[in-house]
């Protein structure tokens, strides 16, 4: 599949990411949005995050702009990083999906391109090279310092006292930071599974043998909780002592709650506790895709965003037990693994934090080298065929009562349970979410559907 706009940038096989091609949407992108003081570009572990990096500099240069080379550092510190200074940004990554693939993020001065933006930025492709030649490019080492100063800042060099948080380093960005950040704030950090390959972990879809190693590593060490983050550092993983991980829309509404936002945005893809919970006055839903909620955000006052895979959006000034918390819209994975887990001390464990929640629990995994075009020929088919939907849910003993189709086909059924299926945005697959009363209910019906779905693309 060739390299494509999808809700995270510019995504594509790395044979496919040519030096051209790259050039091409980096000079677009400097036609088509501010830049403001120039250029940051930041990159993630992969292999071949560097050479693309310095293609990226590289064609900015020659467009005449300043450059800053942030290294190796996780999207949210690249992104605050960059805003800070009133730049643009390009951050290299690839996020979840496996090294063969990495992709392009892009970020004007202000935040997040828009999908506005996108048009924009494929309208201007094809430009010829400016041929001004910028000033050389400087390097930055302190984004990432920085990124987690802003959270010992709000929430003190105690927050995390007493507890012993194991670190799922795999290949993350993040993951030394992630270490710094557990010590800053006052708890034993104890890192786990480094790796020298890449490793695609997608927090909205954990792999089994993720979690049974989560799981081992909780009992064997006596750990109160386990974070990680996927490859670039912009979506969290958190596990309870028990080593249950705990899915990203609960990070989010627990997060969300604690700062005190009064309205939320999130996509159609959440779970429904936001609205059950009743602690926000009102609740957004969206397409899936961080520039989706960033324009739900837009004129609400004390907003908050986040999606299922836990990145969290802060839009406006708030306030931690410590001090000061500035706004981030921009998708994170430090803030909705920190606040939950200074929570979970007084609440007596994060187990017990999340209990207390409204009992909607989600579930969601992802059929690979599944072709775009026959996720959407099946989707139509459900929608086209009332008999063939039916017979599509009857394996799960489950009938549809609504249909929402703001992204994909999101059936609520008789049982008051969620099924909601959608073709991948940014790589060939096919994404099943289902949500229930309990855990495992979820888990049976996410079983279910995929065994479903097996026969219906067989």
């Amino acid at each position: 599949m060739a390299p494509k706009f999808g809700t995270s940038g510019l995504r594509g096989l790395v044979v496919e990411l040519t030096p051209d091609l790259v050039a091409d949407h980096i000079r677009a992108f400097v036609a088509a949005c501010p830049m403001g003081t120039g250029l940051w570009v930041g990159r993630d572990l992969r292999p071949s995050s560097p050479d693309l990096a310095a293609v990226v500099l590289a064609a900015a240069q020659a467009e005449g702009l300043a450059t800053v080379d942030a290294g190796d550092v996780p999207t949210p510190a690249l992104a605050l990083a960059a805003m800070n200074a009133g730049a643009a940004a390009v951050m290299i990554t690839g996020s979840h999906i496996p090294a063969d693939r990495n992709g392009l993020k892009f970020y004007m001065p202000t935040g997040e391109i828009s999908k506005a933006d996108e048009a924009a930025i494929l309208a201007a492709l094809g430009r010829a090279p400016a041929g001004v030649m910028g000033p050389q490019t400087v390097t930055c080492t302190t984004a990432g310092a920085d990124w987690v100063a802003r959270y010992v800042t709000a929430y003190g060099p105690a927050a995390l006292a007493g507890l012993k948080i194991g670190v799922w380093s795999h290949s993350a960005v993040s993951r030394d930071l992630l270490l710094a950040t557990v010590v800053a704030l006052g708890g034993k950090a104890v890192e786990l599974g480094r790796s020298g390959i890449f490793i695609p972990v997608d927090t909205e879809a954990v792999a089994p043998e993720a979690r049974a190693a989560i799981a081992g590593w909780a009992a064997d060490l006596g750990l109160d909780a386990v974070i990680s983050t996927d490859g670039d550092g912009d979506r969290p993983l958190l596990a309870d002592a028990t080593g249950r991980v705990i899915v990203g829309d609960v990070l989010g509404q627990i997060t969300a709650a604690s700062l005190g936002a009064e309205v939320v945005v999130t996509p159609v893809s959440s779970n429904t506790g936001a609205e059950a919970g009743g602690k926000f006055a009102r609740v957004i839903r969206t397409k899936i895709g961080s520039p989706f909620v960033i324009a739900g955000m837009e004129g609400q006052h004390r907003v908050a965003g986040y999606e299922a895979n836990g990145g969290f959006l802060l839009g406006f000034d708030a306030q931690g037990p410590a001090g000061p918390l500035p706004p981030l819209a921009t998708r994170d994975s430090l803030l909705p693994l920190i606040a939950p887990l200074a929570l979970a001390k007084a609440a007596g464990g994060l187990a017990a934090l999340v209990a207390s929640e409204p009992a909607r629990f989600t579930a969601a995994d992802r059929l690979e080298n599944t072709p775009i075009e026959a996720s959407r020929a099946l989707l139509a088919a459900f929608d086209a065929d009332p008999a063939k939907l039916a017979a599509f849910m009857a394996p799960m003993g489950e009938t549809v009562v609504a249909t929402d189709r703001t992204d994909g086909l999101r059936y609520t059924l008789a049982s008051e349970r969620i099924l909601h299926m959608r073709p991948s945005g940014n790589a060939p697959e096919f994404r099943l979410y289902v949500e229930a009363e309990s855990p495992a209910i979820a888990a049976q019906m996410l079983d279910k559907g995929f065994a479903a779905l097996r026969a219906a693309f067989a």
